[in-house]
């Protein structure tokens, strides 16, 4: 249906017949003119030979009220679908994130490639989700606060560079910059998903006293260990193999799961980082229905077209027959 957001202009309507008689000529014969360039209107002794003209400029001051009083096409409301869920993403940025001991498509990339790359494609399936994003190193970052805007969040992701929050691992500040912005959500929507590649090194806050917290929140903590167990680098002799992973703490990260109802993930190739997003994106969402939405389209367009169309030929002869004369 179609309906005006501010019916109240048509009350101007009137308006050119209340300062025509307000400006009334001295002799039935002169001519009215409105102190505004351009604006001519006839006399009912002219109406005769122009009668046409002031049709026009009726139906022109008609049409931009019209358009002044903005129509709007409403269509049927729209209920929102929401999960109830509110999902904060926290992914560590620390000078570890740029080993190059990932595979993805076949190619090695560094652990915030494949991140960067997988967790993007997670992030656009959380359709229904307020997500956040925070970003640690040395110290933790909320960068995108909770929104339903998954591509702000994922764009904020994809500008992220490893080194930007410092080169070392704040775990526990991370966990508590979530909780505190989770806190108060309702219990059951509370969930914080935490890449790292390895160990608290750096901040403020131990990240079992932030498992602690988070858990008196409600908040459900998952964790995902990212790394390689295998990498051969080259020395004097060839090449020989390491664990590019030895300092990543699984216990730490496995503990801070299982306290606060969550689970922990190990990824040490793309596919099995790709494996723990898909199993964070099987929990149950917690159905919903956010407020109904009505969409609405603009349509004053077209009666300002009128309006200008017939502004245009109410006035285009007239200015002919005055170049004729000059």
């Amino acid at each position: 249906m179609s309906e005006f957001v501010w019916p109240w202009v048509i009350v101007l309507a009137p308006l050119p017949w209340l300062l025509r008689w307000w400006l009334r000529p001295a002799s039935p014969g002169q001519a009215l003119h409105i102190p505004h360039p351009g604006v001519h209107l006839d006399t009912p002794e002219r109406q005769g030979r122009g009668g046409w003209r002031t049709w026009l400029l009726v139906l022109a001051w008609l049409a931009l009220l019209a358009a002044a009083a903005r129509p709007q096409w409403v269509g049927p409301p729209q209920a929102q679908q929401r999960s109830g869920r509110a999902l904060m993403l926290a992914v560590d940025l620390s000078g570890s994130m740029r080993t190059d001991d990932m595979q993805l498509s076949g190619q090695p990339v560094s652990r915030f490639g494949a991140v960067e790359a997988i967790a993007g494609d997670f992030i656009a399936r959380r359709s229904g989700d307020e997500m956040g994003l925070i970003l640690f190193g040395s110290r933790a970052f909320l960068v995108t606060p909770l929104t339903y805007d998954l591509q702000a969040v994922r764009a904020q992701l994809q500008g992220a560079a490893v080194g930007l929050a410092g080169t070392e691992t704040a775990i526990g500040d991370a966990i508590g910059v979530a909780v505190k912005r989770l806190a108060g959500l309702p219990e059951q929507a509370r969930v914080v998903v935490l890449l790292t590649d390895g160990v608290n090194n750096a901040g403020n806050i131990a990240p079992l006293d932030a498992a602690h917290a988070a858990k008196a929140a409600g908040v459900r903590i998952y964790t995902i260990g990212i790394g390689a167990t295998q990498m051969s680098i080259p020395d004097l002799f060839g090449t020989h193999t390491v664990n590019p992973s030895a300092d990543l703490d699984e216990g730490m990260l496995r503990t801070m799961a299982t306290q606060t109802g969550g689970r922990y993930f190990r990824a040490t190739d793309a596919s099995q980082l790709a494996d723990a997003y898909r199993a964070i994106d099987a929990l149950e969402p917690m159905p919903q229905q956010g407020p109904s939405l009505r969409p609405r389209h603009e349509l004053f367009r077209w009666p300002l077209g009128v309006a200008v169309l017939a502004w245009l030929l109410a006035f285009a002869p007239h200015v002919r027959r005055r170049e004729a004369f000059a």
